[in-house]
């Protein structure tokens, strides 16, 4: 289920997501975004709605401070960690921990996290998540050197997987960082 798309653009971050619920083959048009901003972040996330009900509603957001790849990478993923595993949904598996997949940005950064809590950061300026990751990082790149303003370039990006994925569906939902 899912594409979650992002991008820099003017030192803002800017997310759109698509609104699908899937299991195999049933499909559901969930009304609660996969997009959103938690204090200074701009949030979306793929794997599972109760994650991104925990990151949306119950993570207190640290505050960005300092070296930002130092911070991302420790005080931010075990604030993280600790919602997950206090909201019940943090896994265990061969004594490994493991989340979901999510963006977020933050201070003008596209950052992805992935299951394993690696921080990444994509040096193109754009990333994408979910089962239609591959087709929306398409779109974004045909489109990095267009004159298309963010919110329209998701679009292209967050079309083009609802039109090749079984998962992916509107309606879309948008965030950007605060200034």
């Amino acid at each position: 289920m899912t594409v979650i798309v992002g991008l820099v653009h003017r030192k803002r971050v800017h997310l759109a997501g698509d609104s699908a619920g899937s299991d195999g083959y049933r499909l559901t048009i969930r009304r609660d975004p996969k997009v959103f901003i938690n204090g200074p972040y701009a949030f979306g996330f793929t794997t599972s709605f109760r994650m991104g009900q925990l990151l949306h509603h119950a993570f207190e957001a640290p505050h960005p401070e300092g070296d930002l790849d130092r911070f991302m990478a420790t005080t931010f993923v075990n604030a993280v960690r600790g919602c997950l595993k206090d909201g019940g949904w943090a896994r265990k598996d061969s004594e490994q921990e493991q989340a979901g997949t999510f963006l977020v940005g933050v201070h003008g950064r596209l950052f992805v996290l992935d299951s394993d809590y690696q921080v990444g950061e994509p040096a193109d300026g754009y990333a994408a998540v979910g089962c239609g990751e591959e087709l929306a990082l398409g779109a974004l790149h045909a489109t990095a050197k267009l004159a298309l303003k963010p919110r329209e370039r998701l679009t292209v990006a967050l079309r083009a997987a609802d039109h090749h994925s079984a998962g992916v569906a509107a309606p879309y939902t948008y965030a950007k960082t605060p200034r």
